[in-house]
């Protein structure tokens, strides 16, 4: 008798009552009859991202609370991402989400450094990162007697896109760069499974914080199209459930992985009248050079600890300079001769790679270095893979840097918004029409653990590239030990003589990560 009355609703009405609906409930709708289904898919027929945070110290308790909001209205899941502090347990978190949402979408939960989003309880924004000493009430950074705790979740409905979770495994048998390989034909072969592409529209690549993933991270950059999106965290603790049957949550927590790709490709079987949805990266770089630029003479490594020790010449000279010597070089360049933030070796490296048994070709790329310090001997830099004869500069972390860069990240998106709204008017009339205005539904940010409050001396200097042109826009971030974002126009950090420079990898960065809808057109 229930559903005979409903029949008898007014089709805007059932609309209206049917969109108030949690995604539980709602998804329990679109199986009551065909009419039903139709009206569900027009109130998801547009894509949409819902996130929220919750810093309950009780690893349980802030789960439920933000399952509960991020699924208090309509959505059907593509992709979770959830984020905790060190107290939650990882384990359980991930259960939790699991035990909600079922089988079928791929989920990833990582340890994070900080969260960036809206309060499960007040919808207020903040970014937040944890346990600093020196927090207070006013700060954005959590009090002591609630650090590392919180979780930030955040789910996405993408239609016309297929995402699952594909990993990069670790063995004890093959060397890491066969099972890179493996990686990326693995993210190759679920995109020719699922799509008519030949590569994936994005990636959000997260790093086990125990492994080195720059040659994942550089393979990807050259085995992928320069259309193809690359973001993430280099170094983290995570688990995950890929939404195929064969990666299940259990058989993950018995194996050990260096990476995992949450992989956005298009699909082949997309519904009629969805779409177009398009990524967008920008980068707000944290770093200055001083000093001239090097070249690497005499190169060493120490596989113990993975550091880089090495000597240089200044370009155009033939004097080999010690650490020392290069440290005085960057004082001298300084106004008061006084090295304030970190300093980094930034490495101009060109290399050759390969995919498999195909045919190598070069690439041009930055990578940045930790400077551990100098003697009479050499230079310490954190890491391997530079070479003799590689050029580099000595960068250095500068919060005036990262203001100006980030104004400029606030301007690259503020002019592609304009130049959506200059593409919507109609021919004829001149006139914008509302329904096939391109426009944006949720963002990343990936933001470095140095940044924040305590180096800009102000608050959400990371998040005002976003909030500044897309008020109210559903958006998640991260604080992290590594923030990964393809973007080709880094190179003007580093000119090269050989061309244009790629880098993937950076410190002291925000890295901006934008997804707009274009609506299907109707035809006339």
């Amino acid at each position: 008798m229930a559903i005979k009355g409903f029949a008898l609703i007014n089709e805007d009405l059932l609309q209206n009552i049917l969109s108030r609906l949690p995604a539980r409930s709602f998804s329990y709708a679109a199986c009551v009859s065909k009419s039903w289904n139709i009206v569900c898919n027009r109130i998801l027929s547009r894509p949409k991202l819902l996130s929220a945070f919750s810093l309950n110290p009780s690893s349980h308790i802030a789960t439920v609370e933000v399952l509960e909001k991020v699924l208090s209205e309509p959505i059907r899941p593509d992709f979770v991402i959830a984020n905790i502090g060190g107290v939650l347990n990882l384990k359980q978190t991930t259960q939790l989400i699991l035990e909600r949402l079922g089988a079928g979408v791929p989920v990833i939960v990582s340890r994070v450094a900080g969260i960036i989003g809206r309060d499960v309880y007040c919808d207020e924004f903040r970014e937040i990162k944890w346990g600093d000493a020196n927090s207070n009430a006013d700060d954005e950074l959590v009090p002591i007697d609630g650090a590392n705790s919180g979780i930030l979740l955040t789910v996405g409905f993408v239609p016309g896109l297929k995402v699952d979770a594909i990993p990069l495994l670790r063995s004890r048998k093959e060397p890491q760069a066969k099972m890179v390989d493996k990686f990326v034909m693995d993210i190759r072969s679920y995109v020719s499974t699922v799509s008519d592409y030949t590569a994936p529209l994005g990636i959000i690549l997260f790093g086990n914080e125990d492994t080195d993933v720059k040659l994942a991270v550089e393979k990807l950059d050259y085995a992928m199209p320069t259309e193809t999106v690359i973001v993430g965290d280099e170094s983290s603790q995570f688990l995950y459930k890929g939404g195929s049957d064969g990666r299940n949550f259990t058989s993950i927590l018995r194996s050990h992985s260096d990476a995992v790709a949450l992989v956005f490709a298009k699909d082949r079987n997309k519904p009629h009248g969805i779409g177009e949805i398009q990524f967008h990266v920008a980068l707000s770089n944290g770093l200055s050079a001083i000093g001239p630029r090097y070249k690497a003479v005499a190169v060493r490594v120490t596989d113990s600890d993975s550091v880089t020790w090495l000597t240089a010449r200044r370009e155009g000279e033939l004097e080999i300079l010690d650490g020392q010597q290069i440290l005085n070089d960057i004082s001298n360049e300084l106004e008061d001769g006084i090295i304030c933030g970190e300093l980094y070796v930034g490495v101009t490296k060109r290399r050759n790679f390969s995919i498999g048994s195909e045919k190598q070709r070069p690439i041009t790329s930055m990578a940045f270095h930790n400077v551990m310090g100098g003697d009479e001997e050499y230079l310490y830099a954190v890491g391997v893979g530079i070479k003799t004869g590689d050029y580099f500069r000595i960068y250095q972390s500068d919060p005036d840097a990262a203001l100006s860069s980030s104004s400029n990240a606030t301007v690259e998106l503020r002019n592609l918004k304009l130049d959506w709204n200059s593409k919507v008017c109609s021919e004829t009339t001149g006139v914008v029409d509302s329904l096939d205005k391109k426009e944006a539904f949720g963002g990343f940010i990936f933001s470095c653990c140095g940044r924040g409050k305590s180096f800009f001396r102000r608050f959400n200097v990371d998040s005002s590239p976003f909030l500044d042109n897309f008020p109210g826009m559903p958006l998640a971030g991260i604080f992290c030990c590594g923030e990964i974002g393809r973007d080709f126009t880094s190179s003007r950090l580093e000119e090269s003589r050989g061309g244009s420079v790629h880098c993937c990898m950076h410190v002291y960065s925000t890295v901006y990560l934008l997804m707009s809808y274009s609506p299907a057109r109707a035809n006339h």
